[in-house]
């Protein structure tokens, strides 16, 4: 295959991704934040050298789909890395497979080109509180918000960091407020209060 025909694959493969990253955007959008998925205060789960723990059957073929996607879309970002949504794709992906130092590159590689994102920047500090960096991912939080003050996913991922990782309650407590505020019936901020609640008895 000759070069030209290489980069026209990779294009291809490019439309794909940013088909798939702006229906991900849309439903992701109904979804809690990625932390919802972490139990709070609980530490990256347990992998395997380079990403992801072992797998079997279908799982694993799912896993290993997601490592050839994120190879290709390495490959396409070496050769255009101004390409915003292929950085955030290349991101999710690091991050589904729990490379999340990985994770964290990428997504600072896109806000380097679109930085007014808060999604993006909730995801950062995300994958940022994964690896054990709770201030930075504060920072990130707390940018996000600057941008979209009622962003509660930002500010539900603060008071995991600032309850569970840094016991900051008085300061939690204050976060959690104004996240009832913003989402007054929804069960997993109602879960967080609880889970809050229960470090705060055993203070």
């Amino acid at each position: 295959m000759s070069r030209d025909n290489v980069l026209w694959a990779l294009a291809g493969v490019l439309v794909g991704f940013v088909t798939a990253y702006l229906l991900f955007e849309t439903v992701g959008s109904r979804q809690p934040p990625r932390a919802v998925a972490v139990t709070p205060g609980a530490v990256a789960p347990a992998t395997a050298p380079g990403g992801a723990p072992p797998a079997a059957g279908a799982e694993a073929e799912r896993l290993q789909a997601m490592e050839r996607q994120a190879r290709d879309l390495e490959t396409f970002l070496a050769a255009n890395p101004a390409t915003p949504e292929a950085w955030v794709q290349l991101a999710n992906l690091r991050f589904d497979l729990q490379l999340f130092d990985g994770a964290a590159e990428a997504y600072a590689r896109y806000l380097e080109l679109a930085p007014a994102n808060p999604d993006v920047l909730t995801d950062l500090g995300v994958s940022y509180r994964m690896v054990g960096r709770h201030q930075d991912a504060l920072e990130q939080f707390r940018r996000a918000r600057e941008l979209a003050p009622d962003h509660w996913k930002a500010l539900f991922n603060e008071v995991v960091v600032l309850a569970f990782d840094q016991r900051r309650l008085e300061e939690a407590d204050r976060a959690l407020d104004r996240l009832r505020e913003l989402q007054p019936v929804n069960p997993d901020v109602e879960r967080l209060a609880t889970e809050v609640g229960k470090l705060r008895g055993a203070a």
